[in-house]
């Protein structure tokens, strides 16, 4: 059993529209020529493919995508966009669920792994992502780097979006690596509340979990457009690869 939170009807429903940003040309663009480039001829696997919000424009782009996801009411989203002979949906979980077939790229987007709230579900996604790659392919994460930094002696909130509809700040369990994101959303004349918990991890235990796996670090960047990765970045995108020998 995942220790991953489920998304609920209600929240896939309003997924999309509470992500309008993430949808856009800016953020979209960049991001599915990056994976489309990895992919080349060969098919893409997409972990936690959600409502299709990156899989469903990388499809259109040529590449043949593949999806794994928890939640079935994402999927029904999902599935308003695109029909499952067109893109496959396995519903499952991204550590342990299989498909059919061998991929040239696994990815894994927008901070998804730190669903994942324990350190050994974490390495099984990155054994997962193995298992699925052909010889040569190549897994990638995109994840915010943890702003501890920020975090001045005693405190254990940060904020990260404070705006007219939207409050949102992070707490954070240090001795366990839990981050909890807290929302309050404009809903009318009141906020709606949310919040969700993650592990989060840095870069390098993450090449550990891949050397694990079996997997090397091909690039690091600090973003989908392939700005260098340095001390101030706030999210990377990391390529391991799968050895061209291996088994």
């Amino acid at each position: 059993m995942t220790s991953s939170e489920l998304w609920t009807r209600t929240t896939a429903e309003r997924y999309d529209a509470e992500e309008n940003e993430m949808t856009s040309p800016a953020v979209l663009g960049p991001t599915v020529e990056f994976l489309a480039a990895l992919a080349g001829d060969g098919r893409a696997l997409e972990f936690a493919i959600g409502t299709g919000r990156v899989g469903v424009p990388l499809r259109e782009r040529g590449v043949a995508v593949v999806g794994i996801e928890l939640s079935e009411p994402m999927v029904d989203v999902l599935r308003r966009k695109v029909d499952e002979a067109t893109l496959p949906v396995a519903i499952g979980d991204m550590a342990t669920t299989r498909v059919d077939g061998e991929f040239s790229l696994v990815y894994l987007v927008y901070n998804t792994i730190s669903n994942l709230l324990t350190q050994e579900e974490q390495v099984e996604c990155f054994r997962n992502a193995a298992r699925h790659l052909a010889p040569g392919g190549r897994f990638v994460i995109e994840l915010g780097v943890p702003p501890l930094r920020w975090l001045p002696p005693g405190q254990v909130a940060v904020p990260f979006d404070v705006s007219d509809d939207h409050l949102g700040f992070d707490t954070f369990e240090l001795a366990e690596q839990i981050l909890t994101s807290h929302h309050f959303t404009r809903d009318g004349d009141s906020y709606r509340p949310g919040r969700s918990r993650h592990r989060y991890a840095w870069p390098a235990e993450l090449d550990l979990m891949a050397r694990i796996a079996g997997l090397e670090l091909e690039q690091r960047v600090a973003d989908w457009d392939g700005s260098p990765f340095t001390d101030d970045s706030t999210k990377h995108v990391s390529v391991w690869r799968k050895p061209a020998n291996s088994a």
